[in-house]
């Protein structure tokens, strides 16, 4: 019986030193969510970001991690299901215990995730252009605010290319909505008239561009220089540049300016139809500094093609990443609370060139390109921004929020903040 008992004893006591190394095996780990389509209609865009972040993680442990520990990778694919990302955002946090998330592309995706995030007091990066009128205490915008990508477009196609007739061409959702309400806007303001802004939307993976493109060329036709600014996503594109270049719709005549086309979508068209259409971003992968040229090395690298391309989206996380891993280092934690504090005034390199801020608003700092479509998939800039732009929330176009304000530094906390009549109207809006 006594040595049955020592067994049962010695059994036990393998158990619980088990469980304990299981335990602080797992509290080594810094872990990082990874929250990208890997299926769906937005898998052409996110599913290149979601190998960006594991590049990152993986380029950040071979320096020796953070605070003495390793960073893991926890991925999941909410396949273009925008209440998907809901549920995978709380997977990730309360069952996971995850430190931070890099995630999501489109707004309603973004908007999606938000109440589970504000609700559990963790962090998300979001690393794509979006249509503003948001600040969130627990979203850090790395992408492009309207001013840094949408309203620069405008003035450079007004001002460089003459144009006097606008078609406004979106997905239906509320990026392209909100970010075509916020133009029509400026539009006006500049002395344009309703019947020269022509605005059609149509939905997720939209393949029948027939008439449309009809349209367009239509509108066109009517003595006044045209343009298209495109915030149609996902891949939708093919069969819309597909369609244009069917009816020869040349840059020449009617320029397209895209705000969601990059390198990683041109990868797999034929690009011969879209030589000299725009596009408007932040990055393209043929800026010429060595922080890129370091940049794309390593990512062909990693990805083991060296003909695989780089684009806006992925630098935005390479910027959101380094500026989360300095500000756990800053802080000496990976607690929410204190890396939100310390990301404020965070300054990283950006790969086109000087250094990028995260703004009290969370958005940051960044310089504007303008890009032409090459032959071989690639982009010349053939304009640019003379310095860095502040990303603004709150855009100055729009009667509800011209007024409001957002700065997440201590004491103010407040996403929406009126001058007017000097009221807290929310964290979010």
């Amino acid at each position: 019986m006594q040595i049955k008992s020592k067994l049962i004893k010695l059994s036990v006591l393998s158990v619980l030193t088990c469980f304990s190394q299981i335990t602080i095996a797992a509290e080594d780990t810094i872990k990082v969510g990874v929250l990208h389509s890997l299926s769906g209609t937005m898998a052409i865009s996110e599913t290149t970001l979601k190998d960006t972040v594991l590049m990152l993680i993986d380029e950040q442990n071979k320096k020796g991690g953070l605070l003495g520990k390793k960073l893991e990778a926890v991925v999941v694919d909410p396949a273009s299901n925008w209440p998907l990302f809901a549920e995978k955002a709380r997977e990730l946090i309360e069952k996971e215990k995850v430190d931070v998330v890099f995630g999501g592309w489109t707004s309603v995706s973004r908007k999606s995730m938000l109440p589970v995030f504000e609700e559990f007091n963790s962090i998300l990066f979001y690393p794509v252009q979006y249509e503003g009128e948001e600040s969130s205490k627990n979203v850090f915008y790395t992408g492009a605010a309207p001013n840094q990508q949408a309203v620069p477009a405008v003035d450079y196609l007004m001002n460089e290319l003459g144009v006097k007739r606008w078609v406004l061409a979106g997905t239906d959702y509320v990026y392209p909505r909100t970010t075509n309400k916020i133009l029509a806007a400026y539009l006006k303001a500049k002395g344009v008239k309703a019947e020269d802004i022509m605005i059609n939307y149509t939905p997720f993976g939209h393949s029948d561009w027939q008439s449309i493109v009809s349209d367009i060329k239509k509108f066109g036709a009517q003595g006044k220089k045209t343009a298209v600014i495109s915030t149609v996503n996902g891949d939708a594109n093919v069969p819309f540049y597909k369609e244009l270049g069917a009816q020869g719709v040349e840059s020449d005549d009617i320029p397209v300016i895209a705000f969601s086309v990059g390198e990683e979508e041109l990868s797999g068209m034929d690009t011969s139809p879209l030589v000299g259409h725009l596009a408007a971003w932040n990055y393209f992968m043929s800026v010429d500094t060595v922080k890129n040229s370091e940049f794309v090395e390593t990512w062909q690298k990693y990805i083991k093609n060296e003909k695989r391309v780089t684009n806006d989206p992925m630098e935005a996380h390479y910027i959101g990443f380094n500026m989360w891993a300095q500000a756990v280092t800053n802080a000496g934690t990976t607690d929410p609370e204190a890396v939100q504090d310390a990301l404020i005034g965070v300054s990283v390199p950006n790969l086109s060139g000087g250094l990028s801020t995260m703004l009290p608003n969370h958005h940051i700092t960044k310089p504007v390109l303008i890009g032409e479509i090459q032959d071989d998939g690639q982009f010349e800039v053939v304009w640019e921004t003379t310095g860095l732009v502040n990303g603004d929330a709150w855009s100055n176009y729009l009667p509800g929020s011209r007024d409001l304000f957002s700065s997440w530094s201590k004491p103010f906390a407040c996403g929406s903040y009126n001058v007017i009549d000097k009221k807290c109207a929310g964290n979010t809006h």
